[in-house]
């Protein structure tokens, strides 16, 4: 990729605020830069939105949701399904664009455009198959009609690390439903989700429909939009942390939320796995996006049995990985996001060595341009490490063992998280008890990658609240409405 084309992509993405159908500059006076963590540098400076403008932003969406909730649903997927296609159109763009001001590699960035596309493509057919009733009541002295109606303007925040696919997650449903949306994306990567509003115009969205901010400051230009009496319903993909901030302010709106929070996901292979493929799963589970990915395997819970074999082969493929910025050919592991990721990650492998864990792979940040840290496996690691209790975020798979299923199962539960887990064994029956035993929204048997635009999204414990995608994903941004009238019969 050279660096004439990079230059002439990031020239055609938007630096202004999308607010009505516009782009406008900021009211603040302020500016963001984007870097690339590959290489450190400044690659776009855009507007960095103020309260005033959150506040233009807001209205614009509570104007337009009148006439959005009353356009045919037809209409509405059929700008969906437009919007998918010119994402086909432009996929190396996005591609490319996600690589610059994330830093993860082309072959994986192309992998989100597929995905996030989807979404594009599978809320443009269910905004046509809202379901609703018609049914005699049970006395039969009338009958009861069950609709569902749009929850109105939606204030949806995205994370940095999937910048496509997490916009395209929340705002297709929201369209699709009839609903108008305030999107935030994340500081460190808003690039894309400004160039996807641009396409988003072309596909032909009414002004004020979807509205872009972008800000630095997230907390003072967010807060006065949840407390906006206008504001039905609060989407957010982040830290626990700053979920359970949010939650506390939706509560005085009494919001609809949606919360895709923390994880910490097991990955356990059992004595009878098939460990060819169980270790294809974990190169999947663990460095797919450098491991910054809240579904990425965390805490890899081996039998003791297979525990050596599997740390040999997995270590031989990590020790084979690639690392260098995304737009390099054959690169498997770019950078992480900044350098308090690559501080993180060291902090963790550091306190699983004294705790007498052994590095087989990895360990090290790497020095010069971009924030890079090796991939890395940690074995022999031993409860109360640090590692096993935090989400990495970070290409550094740990192993610990187990000594039976009870053990696994136990082992897998012991946290405050439950996005995601993942498990092999050959055992049909062992697999129908994991499924029911672990204590997560999802899970992966057999595979390293659960994530499907046709499949529900989320989480239980402190990971989470509400889904995303599937059938379940709409009604998200649907509330129900129940008539009742008198029988047709009657005199």
């Amino acid at each position: 990729m050279s660096a004439e084309s990079e230059k002439t992509l990031l020239a055609k993405v938007p630096a202004q605020l999308f607010i009505g159908g516009e782009w406008v500059d900021s009211t603040s006076g302020r500016s963001i830069e984007v870097t690339d963590p590959a290489t450190g540098k400044v690659i776009a400076t855009i507007a960095d939105a103020s309260v005033a403008d959150g506040a233009k932003a807001m209205n614009a969406a509570a104007a337009a949701q009148e006439g959005w909730a009353s356009t045919a649903p037809r209409v509405r997927g059929e700008i969906l399904r437009r919007a998918f296609d010119l994402l086909q159109e432009r996929k190396d763009e996005f591609a490319l664009l996600m690589t610059l001001e994330m830093g993860k590699p082309i072959a994986e960035a192309m992998g989100e455009v597929a995905y996030g596309g989807e979404f594009l493509r599978w809320f443009s057919e269910e905004a046509v198959r809202v379901p609703g009733r018609y049914g005699i009541n049970p006395e039969g002295t009338g009958r009861t009609i069950v609709l569902q109606r749009p929850v109105g303007p939606s204030f949806l925040i995205t994370p940095w690390n999937f910048p496509l696919a997490m916009a395209t997650r929340k705002i297709a449903p929201a369209i699709a439903a009839g609903c108008t949306a305030v999107v935030k994306p994340a500081a460190l990567t808003p690039l894309t989700t400004l160039y996807f509003a641009r396409l988003l115009e072309d596909a032909g969205l009414p002004k004020g429909v979807v509205n872009v901010i972008t800000t630095s400051t997230s907390n003072e230009v967010s807060t006065p939009i949840i407390a906006d009496p206008r504001l039905r319903k609060l989407s957010f993909t982040g830290s626990t942390p700053v979920g359970v901030a949010l939650l506390k302010q939706a509560a005085d709106g009494v919001l609809r939320t949606s919360m895709e929070l923390g994880g910490n996901a097991p990955f356990l292979v059992f004595e009878d796995a098939d460990l060819d493929k169980a270790v294809d799963g974990a190169m999947l589970a663990k460095f797919r996006n450098i491991g910054e990915a809240c579904t990425a395997a965390n805490r890899f819970l081996v039998h003791e049995s297979v525990a050596e074999e599997f740390a040999t082969r997995v270590t031989e493929r990590v020790k084979a990985l690639k690392i260098g910025r995304g737009t390099e050919d054959g690169v498997s592991i770019g950078p992480l996001i900044d350098e308090k990721a690559v501080a993180k990650a060291g902090a963790l492998v550091a306190d699983a060595v004294s705790r007498g864990a052994t590095v087989l792979a990895g360990g090290n940040a790497l020095t010069g341009d971009g924030t890079f840290y090796e991939p890395t496996v940690v074995t022999g690691v031993v409860a109360g490490s640090d590692i096993l209790r935090e989400e990495i975020f970070g290409p550094v798979l740990a192993i610990t063992t187990f000594t039976d299923e009870a053990d696994a199962v136990a082992q897998a539960n012991d946290t405050e998280y439950g996005l995601v887990s993942y498990a092999f064994t050959r055992d049909l029956a062992r697999g129908q008890r994991l499924i029911e035993s672990l204590e997560t929204g999802m899970m992966g048997l057999n595979v390293g990658v659960v994530s499907n635009a046709g499949a529900p999204f989320g989480g239980v414990k402190q990971s989470g609240m509400g889904r995303e995608g599937g059938y379940e994903g709409i009604h998200e941004y649907l509330e129900t409405k129940y008539v009742m009238t008198p029988s047709p019969f009657e005199a």
